[in-house]
């Protein structure tokens, strides 16, 4: 058979359309492969660089065609839309594909095993349940609001809720039927989520990375096994490249000279992201404490320039770089300083 430098593969839940190039660039091969085609067309090849996008079952399709000898490159679909020719289809997809990957500055993503992605679903089937609980919490405190019985916020303040709308005579039985339909239904999340907490809780002491990551201020272990998982430090240059790919440093839009910077830029992983700002703003609240052993020389001078708020994504973007530098280097966390300070405007 014909040999390729490289396959572009634009993949589909049931058509794969294959982009195919020779030595010289040149285009040779434009199909479309059914599901069940994939794996004997493949089969038959010699091992041959190949460029898939990295979104769903990219991973798996990855597996099985390093399994046959190919080598295998997953491109941010990000990275390759620059490369798609006026209209969008499967062959000017599967093109871009192929040509995005044979640039040499272009930066591809780790394909995951089996193990990575099963502990990873964990981690995500928690963070759905989580928020339906939230959604089903702020529903029953809208509709109690509604007949004026008023809760306070958190998960902590359904029972009191429930008693309260039971215990109201103005309410119509029909809707104390429906809070406590709710209420059910969020006691059946919380023990979901319980369950969930203890296989995470097992999985971090048996995970040697995350153990080291949680000696960072801040970082707990859903987020040391987040970051533990889903980030293979060999993938980032630097920790200021997996700061800057979690989305934790300024947009630029920069022209004739002058440096423009805007807002944080919310690229990558986002679910990263919000865990590592969530934990920088509790390091704050702790450090302006009296006493805290949080606060440092570093904290002290951010919080005088900058509000809480906004000063809660340095210490994200300085946890991510730490977090990288412990994973690539295999070092463990070294406490800096503290400074005792009273107050902090």
């Amino acid at each position: 058979m014909t040999q390729y430098k490289r396959l572009g593969i634009d993949t589909s839940k049931a058509v794969f359309t294959l982009h195919g190039i020779d030595q010289q660039d040149r285009p040779v091969l434009r199909i479309n492969l059914r599901r069940a085609q994939m794996l004997p067309f493949f089969k038959k090849l010699s091992p041959t660089k190949i460029a898939m996008e990295a979104c769903g079952g990219a991973h798996h399709w990855a597996r099985e065609l390093i399994a046959l000898g190919h080598e295998v490159n997953l491109v941010p679909p990000q990275y390759a839309k620059p490369y798609v020719k006026r209209s969008k289809s499967d062959r000017n997809d599967a093109e871009a594909i192929c040509e995005a990957a044979g640039r040499p500055n272009m930066h591809f993503v780790p394909v995951k095993s089996v193990t990575q992605q099963a502990q990873g679903m964990v981690l995500k089937v928690r963070e759905t349940l989580v928020g339906q609980r939230t959604l089903l919490v702020n529903t029953l405190r809208g509709h109690a609001a509604e007949f004026g019985v008023i809760a306070g916020k958190g998960v902590n303040q359904v029972g009191p809720l429930l008693i309260a709308i039971e215990r109201e005579t103005a309410i119509p039985s029909e809707a104390k039927d429906m809070a406590a339909l709710l209420g059910r239904q969020i006691e059946e999340l919380d023990a979901r989520i319980k369950e969930l907490d203890v296989k995470l809780t097992a999985a971090h002491k048996a995970n040697e990375v995350a153990r080291r990551l949680t000696m960072i201020p801040g970082v707990g272990p859903v987020t040391a096994l987040t970051l533990a998982i889903e980030i293979d430090p060999v993938a980032f240059e630097s920790g200021r490249h997996l700061a800057a790919w979690a989305g934790l440093t300024p947009k630029e839009h920069s022209t004739g000279g002058k440096q423009r910077m805007g807002g944080i830029s919310r690229a990558g992983n986002e679910r990263l992201r919000v865990l590592l700002v969530a934990e920088a703003t509790s390091v704050i609240k702790s450090a302006i404490q009296p006493g805290s052993r949080q606060m440092t020389n570093w904290l002290r001078n951010l919080l005088a320039r900058k509000p809480r708020k906004v000063a809660g994504v340095a210490p994200a973007n300085k946890m991510a770089r730490v977090a990288w530098a412990l994973m690539a280097r295999g070092e463990v966390y070294r406490r800096p300083a503290a400074v005792t300070l009273a107050t902090v405007a």
